[in-house]
């Protein structure tokens, strides 16, 4: 599969069979995950893997952006003290949340590749979450992935025209070269 595949497929999955997926390929997501650019090459983020049921279920309560009954959710957290030791004041500020971003585009592309179906969910209560991870203070959670075999094919999503995004040098008005 090509890359342009990939995100031409790629949809956001609120539905899930219950059947499990294999360790290899978590492990495939998370490889995916690390080799996303990285500001100034920090890669500060950490990697929760949550595929135990009843720990699933339990941040489901607490999540709810996330539907669909995910055999796996993962949590991609950002390491606030490796980062203020090796980066910048920008990295803390930005630089994560840009990281954690772009490897969770990586993971959700990969999945794709893999047969898998994905959401990425920002909408959870922090504290519970954390709790439930046992998170080091000095973690910042950033955002959550459910992922799994879809059950049935996600909707289409309606884009917005080309011509409502897309504007050449200072050209805010319409697309024109």
């Amino acid at each position: 599969m090509d890359i342009l595949e990939a995100i031409m497929q790629r949809r956001s999955t609120r539905c899930f069979s219950s059947r499990m997926v294999p360790d290899e390929l978590l492990k495939e997501l998370v490889k995916a995950g690390a080799l996303a650019p990285s500001a100034s090459n920090l890669q500060a983020w950490q990697f929760y893997l949550l595929t135990d049921p009843a720990l699933v279920r339990r941040v489901d309560l607490f999540s709810p952006g996330l539907s669909g009954n995910p055999p796996v959710i993962m949590a991609i957290c950002s390491d606030m003290e490796y980062a203020a030791k090796h980066g910048s004041p920008n990295s803390e500020v930005y630089g994560c949340i840009m990281d954690a971003s772009m490897a969770a585009e990586n993971i959700m592309l990969r999945a794709v590749e893999l047969g898998l179906g994905t959401c990425a969910i920002k909408s959870y209560n922090e504290a519970a979450v954390r709790k439930l991870l046992k998170l080091p203070p000095h973690y910042r959670m950033e955002l959550l992935i459910s992922i799994g075999y879809p059950e049935g094919a996600p909707r289409q999503r309606r884009l917005r025209p080309m011509e409502e995004l897309l504007h050449y040098n200072a050209d805010q008005t319409e697309a024109s070269k």
